[in-house]
Parts: structure tokens; sequence; C-alpha cells
């Protein structure tokens, strides 16, 4: 087994089963390194002063430390402008607050925003409240198999005038990765900024923000960077940061004489206390990836993707979505079976074998339209760092189990 000894010890002992199979790291990552529960503890027991909201005592001094040393890890990491200057992060409670900081910020009425037909409902439903303010949508449509194509977005843009590009690099349903790199020239040349939802990608694919020309870079700490629920943020271009408005203003602890909010990063878009525990589980996650490798984490979740692949692409009667290639998509696969509702098939893996998966929409209605899985959703398994080959097989032969049964049937 891969998992950390020391804290599958502390899980038992809180009484946690550890009989299931957990095959939803789409949703949340599970179980994580164990230095961030560690550095969670370690910052509400014995530390735990607010930030920039003291008499700058050891105490205060400590957590104003951890937060810029986290903002100089997330810079380095993403590999964010002006050397990685750790200004230009922000910090938000999660990628779809994130998001709604930068479109709602950004866009105007009269302006136009492009996105894709693969995007997660935390794209589209900010878009869709703006339209209704009088910004204009435009959806790209992706292919069956979950991608955008660069030659439609490089024709779409220059036939139309486009204010905002936003896009999610892999899809959370069946795995796809966008060819990023492509996209993000075509909007450079355009003079187009290009806005990231990295959820599914962050500390599984390399993100090279300012190399992509990235205006900015929306990020969650709960999935593929191994950190808590309740953390995320955004990675900004500084020229591109000020031009969008602050979505919450209050209290920074700074230019407390001033009755407005202050322009300088990163103050304008943090008011209000932040998650620090939550700050300090991040920093702690990403010091855990940087020192076991994004290619090292990529490739051990590609292996273990491939071998359910294989196990399960002739199994009779079950229908994989999305690409069958390895180096196109993520270990995060959406399937059906024939007449069984994935629901049903869902609740059978988890009461039989204890498999943990997710049925459903997947918080994505335009992502099933694409792959035509609307409006019955699809069975997501999704891989994670810490399963095993053991756990794999298992799932292997649940599926085919359950596929059998309903052929006889």
């Amino acid at each position: 087994m891969v998992y950390n000894l020391p804290y599958m010890i502390s899980i038992i002992k809180m009484g946690v089963s550890l009989l299931s199979i957990y095959l939803n790291n789409g949703a949340t990552t599970w179980p994580k390194p164990a230095c961030v529960p560690e550095a969670i503890s370690s910052f509400i027991l014995e530390r735990g002063a607010n930030l920039a909201r003291g008499s700058s005592s050891g105490r205060d001094i400590d957590s104003l430390d951890m937060v810029i040393s986290a903002r100089q890890d997330i810079a380095s990491f993403f590999r964010g402008y002006r050397k990685r200057d750790p200004r230009y992060v922000t910090f938000t409670g999660n990628v779809t607050e994130s998001l709604n900081v930068v479109l709602k910020g950004f866009l105007r009425p009269g302006m136009h925003a492009l996105t894709t037909s693969m995007e997660h409902n935390s794209v589209i439903r900010p878009l869709r409240r703006l339209e209704g303010q009088g910004v204009k949508v435009s959806v790209l449509q992706c292919d069956s198999k979950g991608f955008l194509n660069p030659e439609v977005l490089h024709s779409f843009l220059k036939e139309n005038s486009v204010d905002l590009f936003v896009l999610s690099h892999a899809s959370n349903v069946c795995g796809s990765i966008q060819p990023l790199e492509d996209l993000a020239a075509i909007c450079t040349r355009a003079g187009v900024p290009c806005v990231l939802d990295s959820a599914q990608t962050a500390g599984v694919l390399e993100i090279d923000v300012e190399g992509l020309g990235l205006s900015a870079c929306c990020f969650t700490g709960h999935k593929g960077l191994m950190g808590p629920q309740g953390i995320g943020g955004i990675v900004w271009e500084p020229g591109f940061a000020a031009r969008v408005l602050p979505f919450v203003e209050g209290g920074t602890g700074s230019f407390s004489d001033d009755e407005h909010q202050p322009e300088i990063l990163p103050d304008r878009f943090e008011a209000g206390t932040p998650n620090l525990p939550g700050i300090a589980g991040l920093s702690a996650s990403l010091g855990w990836i940087v020192e076991t490798g994004v290619e090292a984490i990529s490739e051990r979740e590609k292996k273990l993707g491939k071998r359910l692949l294989e196990g399960i692409r002739t199994l009779p009667g079950l229908e994989i979505f999305g690409s069958e290639m390895d180096r196109d998509r993520l270990a995060v696969f959406a399937m059906n079976l024939d007449s069984m509702d994935n629901g049903t098939a869902a609740f059978e893996l988890s009461e039989r074998w204890g498999i943990e998966t997710r049925p459903g929409l997947h918080c994505s209605p335009l992502g099933h339209r694409t792959l035509g899985t609307f409006p019955g959703g699809a069975l997501r398994v999704s891989i994670g760092f810490f399963n095993t080959e053991q756990e794999i097989d298992v799932a292997v032969e649940a599926l085919g189990i359950l596929a059998a049964e309903k052929a006889v049937h």
C-alpha cells in the first residue's frame, strides 16, 4: 500500500472506516499527505493569530510569515509573473470563488465573453448571470471526446471581437485535457485575455502561467494540490489584475485610514480574514508535491488509469466517454453500463465492494451534452496518487460483474 502509515493509524483512531476504495478524486483527493493535517493542527493549536490584525507579537509575525511564504510557494509553483512575485497571488475559498472574482470583476455590459462546451458550472453559471446583465456570452463547441480544436478558436477570434476567453484545462467529467499551449498562444496573438480553470490539473500537470501568457490562473487547493477544502486562489498577470474590480471589499489589516479598498495587490482582492488553517495546509501540501514531483504524480496516475482502461474497455455493455489515449487525458473516466442507471451502478459498487465513485451530471450539463450523456449523466471513476494497483483491479472486477449481471438479465 502507498498510504502513509502514521496518517492511517490516526484515521483509524478517529473511528473512520478504511474498508472503502476511494475512486472519487475528481471531487476531492483523499487521503491527504500526512503533513497536511499536521500543518493545520499545528497552526490552530500552537499559533493561530489573525493576519495583520495584532500587536506584532511573535505570534502575529509567525502568521504573516506563513502567509507570505505560501504566496511565494504558489507563485513559484505556477511560475507567476515578474520573477514569480508573490504579490500577484490572491487567496480565495475555492476555484469557484476565484472564477467569480475574475469574471464578475472584469466583464461589463456590452463586453463579449467566450468559453467552451466542456465547462463546469463554476464557469457557466457566473457567465449566465453576467449574460442577464448585458454581457454577450458565446460557447465554442468541443468534439464528442471533449476537445476544443484550436482552429475553431482561431476562426472565431478572426471573425469576432472578444474581450475574454475562459476555459477548463481538463474536463472534470471525462478527463480530456485541452491543448492549452495552442489555445493560449492563439489568445495572445489576438490580444484576448485567457483565464484558466485549473481545478482538475493543478498538481497533476505543470502549468507555466507566465510562459503561457495567461491573464489569470484560478486554482483550488483540495484536488490535485492535495490540500484541504476551503482554500483556493488566483495567480494574476499584473496588468489584467489592475482591470478587475474587487469582488468583496472590507477590512484588510492595511491602510485602515482609507475608506476605499486598497489598490495594491494582494490587498485589492483579499478583504476579511482569510482561511489561515487552510493556507497552512496548502503550503504543506505544495511542499509535498514539490518533493514528490509533479511528473512522478502524473505518471503514477496515468499508469493506474491505463490499468483501469485496459481492464474495462472490452467489457460488454460498458461505454467509455472521452479520449481512450492516456497522453491527452487525466485518470478521470466517465462510463455507463447498458440498462443500468449510473446512480444504481454507483450504489452497487459502494454497497457490494466499498468502491466510492460519483454518478450524475458532475456540475457540467454542457459537458454531458457534448459527450452525449445528457440528461442521464455518467458514472465517474477518478483515480488519485494514493490508489493502488490492487484497488484498480477490484474496480475492474466489480464493473465486469455488474456488466455480466445486466447482460444476463
